[in-house]
């Protein structure tokens, strides 16, 4: 259950990154420039199914934030969409229908079930189509989304998106924001993230089906090599599982990915 206007408990209560890892971010932009430049080498990761997949961006982040990801589904089979929407300034009041069409169109111009892979707020958004619209959703990927504790506390940009958002957190519109989505849910998280508290991203276990954390910072999300490849492979396999199909993959040797729950 999302947290009253009182908050949480004590015990819900996330510390926010350091200052140390808050400006450590700036790196980044290198593995952004790096995922585009080493994007050969992703391509020998094996073959999605061809399901459409649907990307969310960032606070403050727009569609390019999410291209080189776009563009490494695309390479291995899957129907990759932007979400077309300009930049993510928050506001999920205001975006619900416009998220709520779009997903209904990639969903009718496919015939198919979406994923929703969904860095930070993105992943926010994710999970609330997800509870809305169960039926058209199949999978969600959240990337170091503070979905779980206190939204106050559990991320170092809470002030800067309540003045550019225009609503408190612990108000509408993030209800259930916690409660785990009715479709298979994978949280991605790292201990190195300076935006975001590991545990806030990481979830409890009631919270989502599985999380696996990842050694990057928190906007290396989007493009680190490990991510890509970590994404694809999990949609693939929840994929598989959800329709009863158990799916034969070799063990994926992915650098920097540290510890699975």
């Amino acid at each position: 259950m999302a947290p009253g206007r009182d908050g949480p408990q004590p015990s819900d209560r996330l510390r926010p990154p350091g200052l140390g890892l808050l400006l450590a971010e700036a790196r980044g932009l290198f593995e952004f420039n790096a995922s585009l430049l080493l994007s050969p080498v992703l391509m020998r990761a094996p073959r999605g199914d061809g399901h459409p997949v649907l990307t969310l961006p960032g606070f403050l982040a727009s569609d390019l934030s999410m291209a080189p990801m776009r563009r490494y589904l695309s390479e291995l089979g899957h129907e990759a969409h932007a979400w077309r929407m300009g930049r993510n300034l928050g506001g999920l009041g205001r975006m619900r229908e416009a998220l709520r069409a779009r997903l209904a169109e990639i969903h009718a111009a496919t015939g198919r079930k979406v994923s929703l892979v969904g860095w930070s707020l993105g992943g926010m958004f994710a999970r609330q189509l997800a509870h809305r619209f169960p039926g058209k959703v199949r999978a969600v990927v959240t990337l170091g989304s503070p979905f779980s504790g206190d939204l106050k506390t559990n991320t170092n940009v809470c002030e800067y998106y309540e003045r550019i958002a225009g609503h408190d957190v612990y108000e509408p519109p993030f209800p259930h924001i916690m409660d785990k989505p009715p479709v298979p849910t994978l949280a991605l998280w790292s201990r190195r993230d300076g935006i975001v508290a590991p545990s806030a991203a990481r979830g409890r276990d009631h919270e989502r089906d599985k999380a696996v954390e990842i050694d990057t910072y928190h906007t290396g999300f989007a493009v680190h090599r490990p991510v890509l490849s970590q994404v694809v492979n999990e949609i693939r396999i929840f994929l598989s599982e959800a329709e009863g199909r158990p799916l034969a993959l070799q063990p994926m040797m992915v650098a920097g990915s540290l510890s699975r729950r």
